[in-house]
């Protein structure tokens, strides 16, 4: 892999444009340049990243970030005429990382980066400022990292640090276009909102800019088995396959057989999550049977799925925008009693989305099974169905609703974009071996999948149930204020999931039906999951995090006080369920059960309520402006006002603030100090109060609202650092008129 310069042929080109800001990225070295043990042709340029790159809950945690190189036509038959570069950053384990799981981490979009999961959600660290302004990082309380080796991919190519051919360009911050090469500065913005950097070859003057990317989930699910199958093979010490001391499910794998992979996304990842799994599982196949070579490829089988707020089927999801906008469990009435019946009837009215996603649906049925997006009249109808569907979240877009969150309004606080101008530091760039600046989200990713009607295709519902055949956990997790992807959309994908499944398992015969479902098991899903109540997600002793139902291998937990993004509105919570997901454990509790006899108890809806007020205050974050930045905001950029500072718009220069002199971080060669991981100074509390860096808890009873102050549900259980803007994404019209899905 060539490191990265600027041309010379660009030198003075770029001079000329000196009152642009330029962060290309320093020329990337790595300690490891190799070629795939399976395929020659496959290269690997990997490093260990300097300490204080991110700092870790303990010192002796190993991290590798890097690219993995597939050449082109590598995908066939798959059109796929242009390399893919695929960026990838793992962190081990906190404990015993030579016998922890692996686990897979996917953010959505389409054309979103898993660095917002890394330093947002759920990885080991987080951006902090510090008192001179600049950035560093912090470990993460609760990141997965306490229960498993994690290991975040950007992907498809040109998402985050992921591209074909590295080129220079230019970076309008407040159109969120890309010029390459680069290009003057004509629009009268300040120097800080246009940025010559190094980036994918996406370029907005070609007539189909997406053309060097997956622009369908199908292909998107194929070129991340082939990153898989290299990556696994380089990091055999991290692949459950090749450890003889793995301990994961022996029933549904022989000792021989490869096991232990998790696979969580998030969003837009609700397609991404079943079309991959589901993918791995047929490749798992064509390797038993001799479809494909066994001696030149790896088994990736998965242990579970997990999809958290994710926009999985549009047939079932859509019906319930209108319902959640109007009379959710918040009490927000978001839109009039009136639009209620407009949007419900957008969906259902005569040849209108309902019906469009079924023409769709049939024809690519018919024309294009495989998902590959390469006839043009099925992607015109799909294309068409996505149109046509984004106007039934059109009322709730004008009542100035963040979508990521109905108990804000617009421009929505959080997440922060402070790790985006941690990435884009020179010192940053250098120590994680990138070849290209970081953006959080691609326009032309997102362009790709909206040209084929990607989302409005379907078939997740159908893979879900499928993996649940394969005895795969499937693990649905929504946080219940997010309306782009509400949690009665959730709720209603979970029956749907069950309801394929009317012979699975097979019913005992000598059982009396009307004997309690408790005892009824194993018994289909299409009767048993529906007839398993909601129980209390407890998540320590004080403390109710949401509520779950389970049965079998199936779960759908609803989050309490959580926007779209869970993991980042409650820390703890998110990670008590993804660990009890990949154990195997009762989701309630966290007690060990044998999944084939078991479903939880309770109530048969999760009614609980919620009027907790939250309205944190917007950050103007420069790379996040049209997400984060009011109009006055704008007004005040366009007519030369106001100040930039450390990545922040400020207004009035006096508005700015820094924290105070006590704040500590890690950069890039300079580490805070953290514990090993041998020590004995810091394990988790018995209680599972959030005074240790390990373990989760495990219930011992329910907490009632006298336990203690943090018992009524819903509540946060620890402040957010940041009250700042929601994430950058370019518009994906088909779905809400304004906002990609991370």
């Amino acid at each position: 892999m060539e490191f990265m310069k600027i041309p010379s042929s660009l030198a003075t080109l770029v001079a000329c444009f000196a009152f642009a800001h330029a962060q290309y990225p320093p020329p990337a070295s790595y300690q490891n340049i190799l070629n795939s043990p399976l395929d020659p042709n496959v290269t690997v340029s990997y490093k260990q990243p300097p300490d204080g790159t991110c700092t870790t809950a303990f010192a002796t945690q190993k991290q590798y970030t890097g690219y993995i190189g597939i050449p082109a036509y590598t995908l066939a038959p798959i059109q796929q005429n242009y390399s893919i570069n695929t960026f990838f950053w793992f962190v081990e384990a906190r404990q015993v990382p030579e016998a922890a799981p692996l686990t897979i981490w996917l953010n959505g979009g389409p054309g979103s980066s898993s660095m917002v999961g890394f330093f947002n959600e759920v990885g080991p660290c987080e951006v902090v400022q510090l008192s001179d302004g600049s950035y560093g990082t912090q470990n993460r309380m609760w990141g997965w990292d306490r229960s498993s080796n994690v290991l975040f991919i950007d992907q498809p190519n040109q998402v985050g640090f992921s591209y074909d051919t590295a080129t220079n360009g230019s970076l309008d911050l407040l159109a969120g276009e890309l010029y390459e090469p680069p290009t003057p500065l004509t629009s009268g913005l300040p120097d800080y909102m246009y940025l010559n950097g190094t980036f994918g070859s996406a370029n907005s003057n070609q007539q189909v800019p997406y053309a060097t990317t997956a622009n369908t989930t199908e292909i998107a699910a194929a070129a991340t088995w082939h990153f898989l199958q290299t990556w696994l093979a380089a990091f055999p010490q991290y692949n459950p396959a090749t450890r003889s001391n793995y301990t994961g499910s022996a029933s549904r794998y022989p000792s021989n057989a490869p096991v232990g992979v998790n696979l969580f996304a998030e969003s837009y990842g609700g397609k991404y999550g079943p079309s991959f799994a589901r993918y791995f599982e047929q490749q798992n196949q064509l390797r038993s049977n001799g479809s494909i070579p066994s001696n030149t490829t790896l088994a990736v089988q998965l242990e579970s799925v997990g999809i958290i707020n994710g926009f999985i089927d549009d047939l079932v999801q859509n019906n319930a925008y209108p319902y959640f906008a109007y009379n959710n469990t918040w009490g927000i009435q978001a839109v009039s009693q009136t639009d209620e019946l407009n949007m419900i009837n957008d969906f259902s009215g005569s040849g209108l989305c309902h019906d469009q996603i079924l023409q769709c649906r049939a024809a690519m049925n018919g024309t294009d099974p495989e998902g590959y997006g390469d006839v043009e009249i099925t992607n015109d109808l799909c294309r068409q169905a996505q149109l046509i569907c984004a106007n039934i979240s059109a009322p709730y877009l004008n009542a100035g609703y963040d979508t990521y969150d109905i108990r804000q309004m617009l421009p929505s606080p959080d997440p922060p974009a402070a790790y985006q101008e941690y990435l884009n530091n020179a010192s940053v760039l250098a120590a994680i071996g990138a070849q290209v600046n970081y953006t959080e989200s691609s326009q032309y990713v997102q362009e790709g999948f909206i040209s084929t009607g990607d989302t409005i295709r379907g078939g997740l519902i159908e893979d879900l149930a499928y993996l649940l055949t394969q005895g795969i956990r499937v693990a649905l997790i929504y946080g219940d204020a997010d309306f782009i992807c509400n949690w009665y959309g959730g709720e209603a994908v979970s029956f749907a999931i069950a309801s394929q499944l009317n012979n699975y398992p097979s019913e005992t015969s000598a059982i009396s039906l009307n004997a309690p479902v408790s005892t009824l098991l194993p018994s289909p899903y299409a009767k048993a999951f529906p007839a398993a109540g909601y129980a209390d997600i407890v998540v320590n002793s004080s403390y109710i995090g949401g509520a779950v139902r389970q049965y079998g291998n199936l779960s759908f937990s609803r989050i309490y006080a959580s926007g779209h993004f869970v993991p980042y509105f409650q820390p703890e919570t998110a990670y008590t369920v993804f660990t009890r997901v990949i154990l195997g454990d009762d989701i309630s509790t966290g007690d060990a059960i044998d999944l084939a006899t078991f479903a939880t108890v309770g109530n048969s809806s999760a009614t609980h309520t919620d009027t907790t007020p939250y309205s944190p205050v917007p950050t103007c974050w420069v790379r996040a402006w049209n997400a984060t930045c009011s109009a006055d905001d704008t007004k005040a950029l366009l007519a030369g006002n106001g100040l930039m500072l450390n990545g922040i718009f400020y207004q009035k220069p006096d508005a700015r603030t820094l924290p105070s002199s006590s704040v500590t971080a890690g950069v890039p060669g300079h580490p805070v100090s953290t514990a090993s991981s041998s020590e004995t100074g810091s394990p988790a509390m018995s209680d599972g109060s959030s005074t240790g860096l390990t373990g989760v808890y495990t219930a011992t009873n329910t907490p009632t609202p006298t336990t203690g102050a943090a018992a009524a549900p819903g509540r946060m259980l620890e402040p957010l650092r940041w009250r700042v803007g929601p994430l950058a994404a370019v518009a994906l019209g088909f779905v809400v008129g304004v906002g990609g899905m991370l």
